[in-house]
């Protein structure tokens, strides 16, 4: 088999599932900040069970996608030794902050969040779980910094055959940056929300026990979700004045494509310069599920009084909304991608000449293996989230009172046997 084409696949595959990791992470770190916030002002009990309830999901979710992050990785050096030589000078600076940032910063950040909880002073827990969200959020900009490059290639120099960081500032304000910034982080946000509004209207459907608890994450996912869409439509629109200048290919205007393919031609070679039809197709569909979302914002009204749960059907909506979100984001990564082909680094590197030199079957068995395992990890972290989210929030682990339910067997579940004496 062709080793473009199962090198290109095997990329795919495994930054699609991995980028689903990250979406849930990104969208539900900010709505725990917001829960754990509220308890810490109110002292509500209701936010303290929701906190733990869905940052059960949230560890669930950033563990599996640490590991899918990591095997992502691996393909990368193994499949694109070509793109690391030629701009691994400039392409690698942000993904070493990215990766300072993440499997150090917020890892540890985390870690002393989940093994805190009745440790340290609740200011001090809190602050912890805002470390994690400022380094996510971080981790996510790196990520962009570095893709930006490859869509819009600025701040180096090509020396010895190799391209050279001369301006680091350039990457900060790269124009394709920004918007597609917004977008992401607007992406994230409703799909935390979604899912948020999606578990919770389960519950409801099922009338449990916990219905004070999900009426409320009902509320806030909705909320979150809804105003979510609105930015993701904003910054997604907002993208076609910023790349159509520096990529006429993908969304410029006829002449000024003519005028780059015949540059191009001159200094590379006769070959077919024009974007797949797949990018266009990703992009409608991406745009569609859009507006479909944004349509969420009729439901708000029928908070008032909650008419939304008494109706029901709204509830059914929500729960069937949840896998949208996910399927937007894949296609708006093919539109993103692919619609700079057949570059990897825009108008600076083929694809072609990014591709590890490895045979046909070297790449077929790792792709085949890659698939498996990230496959495995998506399927594990589903089966883990769903088991957890439809326990519901009783007997929670995370965050779990010292001797509770375990020294006094006598109490109601979900209830702390003795009131944790947390330092003030």
């Amino acid at each position: 088999m062709d080793p473009l084409l199962l090198a290109r696949l095997q990329f795919a595959t495994t930054t699609s599932i991995h980028f689903l990791f990250v979406i849930v992470t990104l969208g539900l770190v900010a709505l725990l900040v917001y829960l754990q916030t509220a308890w810490f002002i109110t002292r509500n009990p209701e936010y303290e069970r929701l906190t733990r309830f869905w940052g059960t999901l949230y560890v669930i979710n950033y563990v599996l996608g640490i590991a899918t992050g990591i095997v992502m990785e691996f393909q990368f050096g193994l499949n694109w030794s070509g793109l690391s030589r030629y701009v691994g000078n400039v392409f690698g600076a942000p993904l070493a902050m990215e990766t300072l940032v993440a499997f150090f910063l917020e890892s540890t950040f985390l870690g002393m969040w989940i093994f805190g909880w009745h440790r340290l002073r609740r200011g001090v827990h809190l602050a912890l779980l805002w470390g994690v969200a400022l380094t996510a959020y971080a981790s996510a900009f790196w990520i962009m910094v570095a893709n930006s490059f490859l869509q819009n290639p600025v701040g180096y120099e090509v020396r010895d055959g190799i391209a050279h960081l001369t301006d680091f500032s350039a990457l900060l304000t790269n124009p394709t940056l920004g918007m597609a910034l917004g977008h992401v982080v607007s992406a994230a946000l409703l799909t935390g929300g979604m899912l948020m509004a999606g578990v919770s209207s389960w519950h409801l459907i099922r009338r449990t026990p916990d219905y004070a608890l999900f009426r409320r994450s009902l509320r806030i996912g909705l909320v979150t979700a809804t105003t979510a869409s609105v930015f993701v439509l904003g910054f997604g629109f907002a993208q076609f004045p910023a790349i159509s200048p520096v990529q006429p290919t993908k969304y410029g205007n006829s002449a000024a494509k003519d005028a780059i393919v015949a540059d191009w031609v001159a200094r590379f070679g006769p070959g077919d310069y024009t974007p797949p039809v797949l990018a266009n197709v990703g992009l409608g569909f991406m745009i569609l599920i859009g507006f479909a979302l944004a349509w969420g914002v009729l439901l708000l009204p029928l908070l008032y009084r909650d008419w939304i749960i008494r109706l029901r059907f709204p509830l059914y909506l929500m729960l069937l909304a949840v896998p949208l979100p996910f399927v937007a984001a894949i296609l708006g990564w093919l539109a993103r991608e692919v619609g700079r082909q057949p570059w990897a680094a825009y108008g600076l590197l083929k694809v072609e000449d990014a591709v590890s030199p490895v045979s046909g079957g070297v790449l077929l068995t790792s792709f085949i293996g890659f698939t498996l395992l990230l496959g495995t990890l998506a399927v594990t972290n589903w089966v883990l989230m769903a088991r957890n989210a439809r326990r519901g929030a009783h007997d929670l682990a995370l965050g779990r009172p010292p001797g509770d339910l375990d020294d006094h067997p006598e109490a109601p579940i979900g209830q702390p046997a003795v009131q944790p004496v947390l330092a003030r």
